[in-house]
């Protein structure tokens, strides 16, 4: 069999991989293979696709749900600024069969830019399975059962992770994101989410706007969002519950049984201990990721992985094996798509160009969202993360407040917005938004934070009117000042 040479060859064409490649063929002037998995929507090891998991099975096709699912609530609002709805009716009804296939077509014309996008930059795109033969020869297996042999001085892991289940009895009956975006119909009967991270509040609020049977959003822990700012929590709990969500803290799912006549029966224990069943038409697991590393031949090249069964790197994405590097998800240090890019920016620039470029996550900003209007973005530390790492005074600045839309609408839901500052220093450490076009806000806020900005600095922006985002630049007023315990200094 012919061997075929390059300088890199990637394994995974998601967010990272992609930008690995790209900027390797065309700023570093590298000879480049990208190899990935047919395209699909539901992932499994056939599957996969030319823009990876956020553009095939997350981030873009979640939030197209999530700007379908938020008319409900425009016209919800819409009477109260005149328009006339029919009486008794929320809106026009809602057909989720268009709005999936209409998501289709989208993500089939991103799967093809992103191909172009490899092409354009020189790229060799490759479709099959890679694995690893040693630390500088890839295995390429096509559908066909045919192989390729690809020799390179560095390769690339850029294979991205895949959803799981928690194994419970009849767990093979619930749904997981993937197969949630790919939903041809929406069963009649409830819903019930498990999970509380940013993925299950999405699908919850998703669910909400576009079903008109009752969602139920279950997890273990008290409230939503574990690692998020503690009010911030509050609030977007607060808010899902407003929207029509039925939450349930506290619980522990234990079986799903299958009725004869295909709906679902959910069993657990609830917060007080006992045991409950739920009867549902669908049951989505929002219950977490792993690294996607089976099949790539990592054991045998001597590749190290850490306790979560991910691929161990540096600051620098290296592999415990020289010119093996990994990048994004598969190496679970922080699992969302600018980080990844970052990280595959980082890794050309460092491999191809020498330039010494280590990966930083701390001025990463996360993002979840249940509604179109009901986003919570966090940058930087939280209070309980400052209070924790610094020393001195933390000063935390807090602002609630009906947003302007709401009070005519009638609509009962608060915006939070939050500032965290270091008293001695005056630096800001930490921004927090829970409300409406809070994305789109906060990533100002980002470049801000990244250039140490104090909140002296916040206090003399004059602020753009009226906008909610004025608010940040005039806290004025200290809501607390909490101690820190800790030993570093801004």
């Amino acid at each position: 069999m012919a061997e075929e040479h390059f300088d890199l060859v990637t394994i995974g064409a998601g967010s990272g991989g992609v930008r690995a490649s790209r900027f390797a063929a065309t700023l570093y002037g590298a000879k480049v293979a990208c190899v990935e998995l047919p395209f699909g929507f539901v992932a499994s090891e056939e599957i996969g696709g030319a823009g990876g998991t956020c553009v095939i099975r997350g981030c873009v096709p979640k939030k197209l749900l999530v700007y379908g699912a938020a008319f409900a609530e425009e016209f919800a609002d819409a009477r109260g600024f005149g328009w006339d709805l029919a009486a008794g009716q929320a809106g026009p009804a809602h057909d989720w069969a268009s709005l999936v296939q209409l998501k289709d077509k989208e993500i089939r014309r991103l799967n093809t830019t992103y191909g172009n996008i490899l092409k354009n930059a020189g790229v060799t795109s490759i479709e099959g399975r890679g694995k690893l033969l040693d630390a500088n020869t890839v295995e390429v297996t096509a559908l066909d059962g045919s192989k390729r042999i690809l020799k390179a001085k560095h390769i690339l892991i850029a294979t991205g992770g895949v959803a799981t289940k928690i194994p419970i009895e009849g767990a093979e009956h619930a749904i997981i994101s993937d197969e949630a975006l790919a939903l041809e119909r929406l069963p009649e009967g409830p819903i019930a989410v498990l999970g509380a991270g940013y993925i299950a509040t999405e699908f919850a609020g998703i669910f909400r706007g576009t079903h008109r049977h009752p969602v139920h959003l279950m997890f273990r822990g008290d409230k939503v969002l574990r690692g998020f700012d503690e009010e911030c929590r509050d609030q977007v709990q607060e808010n899902l519950v407003r929207r029509g969500v039925t939450v349930h803290p506290g619980c522990r799912p234990t079986k799903i049984v299958k009725q004869g006549d295909g709906s679902l029966v959910l069993h657990y224990v609830d917060g007080s201990g006992a045991e409950q069943q739920l009867g549902c038409a669908l049951v989505m697991m929002a219950t977490g990721r792993k690294p996607r590393v089976e099949g790539l031949g990592l054991e045998a090249v001597g590749i190290k992985m850490d306790s979560a069964g991910a691929i161990s790197v540096d600051e620098f994405s290296r592999t415990s094996v020289p010119g093996v590097w990994a990048v994004g998800d598969v190496t679970n240090r922080i699992n969302l798509t600018p980080v990844a890019l970052m990280e595959g920016m980082a890794f050309a620039k460092h491999v191809l160009r020498f330039d010494v470029v280590p990966v930083s996550g701390q001025d990463v900003g996360t993002c979840s969202s249940q509604f179109k209007d009901g986003f919570s973005v966090g940058l930087g530390y939280t209070e309980e993360q400052a209070t924790k790492e610094f020393s001195g005074n933390i000063d935390v600045y807090v602002s609630r407040f009906r947003p302007m839309k709401y009070t005519i609408s009638g609509r009962e839901e608060k915006t939070l917005m939050k500032l965290i500052v270091h008293a001695e220093s005056d630096k800001v450490l930490g921004c927090h938004m829970v409300g409406p076009d809070a994305p789109e806000i906060m990533q100002g806020l980002a470049v801000a934070l990244k250039c140490e900005a104090t909140k002296a600095q916040f206090d003399s922006t004059v602020g753009i009117h009226p906008t909610a985002a004025e608010e940040f630049v005039t806290m004025r007023s200290r809501t607390r000042r909490v101690p820190g315990t800790g030993s570093r200094a801004p």
